[in-house]
Order: structure tokens, then C-alpha cells, then sequence
């Protein structure tokens, strides 16, 4: 068993805590010892001495500004992450790359008291770069792109994502592809119905449910969403939107004439219990992104049986390919989007055959398992070298 230093996101909630949280938590079931390492503290925190507790096996980091894209850290926290590695002794350092500037700094720190490296890096992309968002995203690799090369491993979700870094001077044999995993005995198709699943149906009401769960940022291209929902008779149809960000206000105040009969804008939903109730009553999830990684929430929903339109941007045109799911370009999603929901509304016996490909798909290629199972992998590889 290894004992892994991790550090990665807490909060604010976004797809790299869920990353974090879900890996940790699998790794110290198999008897791992993980030492989980994040930004906690405020810098104007009192807290004399906030970084490590003997036995405590949370390390706290002071930060200046922190949120679900990125976080800026305090001019100690470099100082503080040194101390508490060299206290700690792991066998790893997983970082789950948080886009903090301090991620820069990790091979260095890490070649100083001799331990081996890996990281997962997370952002968003689309290869072929359609749109303005893409673009930007871009230069966050280009940026990334000379750090990510001193790792001794770095993990990627998909083999696209691999050739984006190569052509940025990441060697590919330093880079490993280990896609995201579900837990599908907890993301799992509704069997039978119980007090959770009954409150959630009460507060959506009657009618038959189409999601969205995830940030609600620019990036994500909800409104192109619910431009299309908008023109859309939706009949006995609800859009119902999960979660929060930046572009929420905005949106919601956009789109204020549209009845709760037809959407519904429920929020940020931390309970677990509740988020699988949501996927399991949805009968459509839309991921309408403009750039992405590989979503876990994509992939929470076809676990759950769910059939599932994305876009062919990160990852997630290859996870649903071959008839898991309805595939579409970044280019135009509104217009594409208008011909696909009349289909799925008139066609509920074709949305169940969706959802069934995808749940076997997830079971295929994507569970927490061979998740973990791969990323044991790596660690007992490095243990082995960094021995010699």
C-alpha cells in the first residue's frame, strides 16, 4: 500500500472536487493512506500554525482568492506545501491540477526532497478550437504545456486530449490515459422508489423531466439550451437546471418569461442522495459545451440510464460514440438542438434505447474501478523506479 499526498480542490464544488473527493475516497478504501492537501485558509486567517495536525490527514494551504475556475494562492503557501510534504514523507504527490499558479512550482518542490510526481490535469478543450472559448482554452495548455513536462506522469481522460499535449512538447510516454469513473452501484437506474426520489419528483412536479447539471458558465453554452427550449413545444416537457456560476443571473433574467410548467432553475445541490434522484427521474441530459475535459456529470447521467446529447467537444463525443448517445457539433448548437428535442420529446421509446447504450457504455469503459485500478498502477510503477 503507498501513501499518497493529494492535493487537489474541496470547494468550491465543481468537477475537480467531485474528481478528487470520488478517487480519494476509492483509494483509501483499498487500504491506501491519503494525506489530502487543499487551499483552506484565507490569507487574513489568524490561525497561528493552519497547515498540518499530526494526526490529521488534511493539510490546509493559505489562498488570496479562491473559485470553481481557479485559485490564487498566499506568498506562504509554497513555503507551507515544502513543510508539510517533508513532514509528511509520502511514497506520491498526486496533484489534481487546480489551475493555481502554484501548480508551476510543483516539480521543482517535488525533485527537492526527491518524490516522484503525477498529475492529473483537468482543463477543458476542444482540438479543432471552433470558437473563442476554445481559443482561450487553448493558451491554458500552451501555458501548462512546459510544467506538465518535468511530471513524472501525467494522466489524461482521453486520447485527444494526449495529442493536444504532445504537439506542445509533452512526451506521450510520460503521459497516461485513465478516463474518469463512475461509481455505478450508487449512479445506477431507478429499481425502486424511496423518500428522496418522491421529494424530488414532488418539488419538479408532474411531467417528464429533461437536465442540465453542471456550471453554469459561459463555457457551457447553456443558453444556446434554452434559446432552442424556448422555440420548442415542450408539451408536458420541463428543462430543469442544475447548479450555479457566473452566467446564472444573467440567464435568468433572460429567460424569466419562460413558466416553471416548462423550466425550472433548482440551484446549486450539494446532497448526493438528491443529485442521483435528479438523474434517475431525468429522461434526456444536455451537455451543450463549447469546451469540456471529460465530464463526470456525462457520465453520472448514462450510468443512471439517462439518454444523453452532447457535444463532440473534450472528451465526450468519444465516450458517447457508436450509439451511446446523440453527438453534435460546437459549431451552431442551437440550430442543432432544435430539430434533436422535438425527436426526443416525440419519442420517449427512443430516449430509453439511448439511455440503456449508455449505461452499458459506462459499465464498458468507465466505472470508479478501472479507474482506480489504472491509476495503481502508476504509483506501484514510480514506487518501483524512484526506489532504484
Amino acid at each position: 500500500m503507498a501513501h499518497i499526498a493529494w492535493l487537489g480542490k474541496k470547494s468550491p464544488f465543481c468537477g475537480n472536487v467531485s474528481y478528487g473527493n470520488s478517487t480519494t475516497k476509492e483509494l483509501k478504501d483499498r487500504g491506501h493512506k491519503v494525506s489530502f492537501i487543499h487551499f483552506d485558509n484565507p490569507s487574513n486567517s489568524k490561525a497561528s500554525n493552519p497547515l498540518f495536525l499530526a494526526n490529521n490527514p488534511e493539510v490546509s494551504l493559505p489562498y488570496l482568492i479562491k473559485s470553481q475556475v481557479y485559485t490564487i494562492p498566499s506568498p506562504r503557501a509554497e513555503k507551507e506545501l515544502k513543510f508539510s510534504l517533508e513532514r509528511l514523507n509520502p511514497d506520491i504527490v498526486h496533484a489534481s491540477l487546480t489551475l493555481s499558479p502554484l501548480d508551476f512550482r510543483l516539480p521543482e518542490l517535488c525533485n527537492q526532497i526527491n518524490l516522484p510526481l503525477v498529475g492529473t490535469f483537468h482543463p477543458a478543450f476542444d482540438i479543432k478550437n471552433r470558437n473563442l472559448t476554445a481559443n482561450t482554452q487553448q493558451l491554458t495548455y500552451q501555458l501548462y504545456a512546459p510544467s506538465l513536462a518535468k511530471f513524472n506522469r501525467i494522466i489524461v481522460f482521453s486520447e485527444t486530449q494526449k495529442k493536444v499535449l504532445a504537439k506542445l512538447g509533452v512526451k506521450k510516454e510520460k503521459q497516461i490515459v485513465i478516463p474518469n469513473g463512475v461509481d455505478e452501484n450508487i449512479w445506477e437506474p431507478l429499481i425502486e422508489k424511496n423518500k428522496k426520489h418522491d421529494a424530488v419528483r414532488k418539488k419538479l412536479g408532474d411531467g417528464r423531466i429533461f437536465l442540465y447539471m453542471g456550471r453554469i458558465a459561459n463555457e457551457k453554452n447553456i443558453e444556446a439550451l434554452l434559446r432552442s427550449w424556448k422555440k420548442t413545444k415542450t408539451y408536458n416537457c420541463k428543462l430543469v437546471i442544475v447548479g450555479d456560476g457566473p452566467m446564472k443571473p444573467t440567464l435568468e433574467n433572460s429567460f424569466s418569461n419562460l413558466s416553471e410548467d416548462k423550466l425550472i432553475w433548482w440551484g446549486a445541490e450539494m446532497d448526493l442522495e438528491t443529485r442521483v434522484a435528479m438523474m434517475q427521474i431525468a429522461e434526456v441530459f444536455f451537455l451543450p459545451s463549447l469546451v469540456e475535459g471529460l465530464s463526470l456529470s456525462l457520465l453520472e447521467a448514462m450510468a443512471t440510464r439517462t439518454a444523453c446529447v452532447a457535444t463532440d467537444a473534450g472528451a465526450d463525443g468519444e465516450v458517447l460514440d457508436n450509439g451511446a448517445g446523440i453527438v453534435i457539433s460546437t459549431d451552431n448548437v442551437s440550430t442543432q438542438l432544435k430539430t434533436i428535442i422535438p425527436i426526443l420529446i416525440e419519442h420517449p421509446s427512443f430516449t430509453k434505447a439511448l439511455g440503456e447504450k449508455a449505461r452499458d457504455r459506462v459499465i464498458e469503459r468507465y466505472t470508479i474501478k478501472k479507474n482506480i485500478d489504472a491509476i495503481e498502477k502508476v504509483y506501484i510503477e514510480l514506487k518501483k523506479s524512484f526506489k532504484h
